[in-house]
């Protein structure tokens, strides 16, 4: 065959593509009519995994897995959105990287509604003005992100899932070299990922926090001689120049992403379990807790103290550990941990991120 032999071949296959995504979305209106009768929840997370994971086993190749997953969720959220489109709060602008995290765990099909803060993503979820909120947790090398955790303490809404997301930062501006840059903004934590860099390559250029990384790219658009860090994806929407690219100084940089919702997730195999405890100030009272996982053999996957601002020195701990509160292995621990503890708040059992 020659090249117009195999270019007609793929106009045919992309035909048959097309008829048959045609036909998916017929499937999906009717099985949206069957729910609204059942009175079922449209969205179900669980079964978009078992999709996923299908796919993933049965993939002969050469096309890539990771690709497969992207085209099937943006496949899952069109067909979603025939049955009623899912209304996703994160916190915003939009271009930040939790406007990024959102899109790859819901499809461009969702309705994404920006938030000023964090605070306000989970208030818009527990108002049902959107039935999911997406906000940050924990990047790899800045740690936890301290609103998220503030905010979990307090509210009812549960961990419905995670994203896990690869974080390039690049120096954006309108000026035509990177001496001419006189002032840089950005977010706290995208300045503190390239802190390194910033002070081997522009040590004298003042930095200026604000509220996020797309805010950082607007300012940087409208003021002469300023500079963003901030993701590709803001550059591309404000149409600014990137002067220098992944300028973060650990290139394995990854933030966490939580997905919450009213609605608990249910058990797919691979899940993952959040909880939120205190404790007395005694002697062995951390060991007491952790005893538990290790007798049980849950792998413990995060322990993080916060403290709970209430009374001076009064932590609460942040445990994430393998398995599902269905189990009967996990409800056994969380049982001991009951007896043990001052306080414990299941904060939700999530498929796990990746493939």
């Amino acid at each position: 065959m020659d090249l117009e032999d195999w270019r007609a071949r793929i106009d045919a296959i992309d035909r048959q593509l097309l008829d048959l995504l045609n036909q998916r979305a017929q499937a999906a209106i009717e099985v949206g009519r069957a729910k609204g009768a059942l009175g079922v929840p449209y969205y179900a997370p669980d079964r978009e995994k078992e999709i996923l994971d299908r796919l993933e086993r049965k993939n002969p190749g050469p096309f890539p897995t990771e690709a497969v997953r992207a085209i099937w969720r943006e496949i899952f959220s069109a067909s979603l959105a025939l049955e009623q489109p899912l209304r996703v709060a994160y916190f915003g602008p939009a271009a930040t990287f939790t406007h990024q995290a959102a899109r790859s765990r819901f499809g461009s099909s969702a309705v994404f509604l920006p938030c000023r803060g964090i605070p306000e993503v989970f208030t818009e979820v527990e108002r049902d003005c959107a039935d999911y909120g997406v906000v940050p947790v924990e990047n790899s090398t800045e740690g936890p992100v301290n609103h998220t955790l503030d905010r979990l303490m307090d509210s009812a809404l549960l961990i419905s899932g995670e994203v896990l997301l690869e974080i390039h930062q690049h120096l954006i501006s309108r000026s035509q070299d990177i001496s001419e840059v006189k002032t840089i903004y950005s977010h706290p934590q995208a300045l503190g990922q390239c802190r390194h860099w910033l002070g081997e390559q522009l040590p004298d250029v003042p930095t200026v926090e604000v509220a996020s990384t797309a805010a950082a790219v607007e300012r940087a658009a409208t003021e002469p001689n300023a500079a963003a860090i901030a993701s590709e994806l803001a550059a591309q929407l404000y149409d600014l120049p990137i002067l220098r690219r992944r300028i973060e100084d650990v290139s394995s940089n990854m933030t966490r992403f939580l997905v919450i919702s009213r609605r608990p997730s249910a058990l797919t195999g691979r899940d993952k379990t959040s909880i939120l405890l205190s404790i007395r100030d005694e002697v062995g009272a951390l060991y007491r807790i952790l005893e538990p996982f290790a007798l049980n053999t849950l792998n413990l996957t995060k322990i993080e103290s916060r403290p709970t601002k209430r009374r001076p020195w009064e932590y609460v701990f942040f445990v994430d550990f393998e398995g599902h509160q269905e189990d009967p292995t996990v409800q056994k621990v969380l049982a001991e941990l009951r007896m043990r503890c001052m306080f414990l708040k299941v904060l939700g059992s999530y498929p796990q991120a990746g493939p």
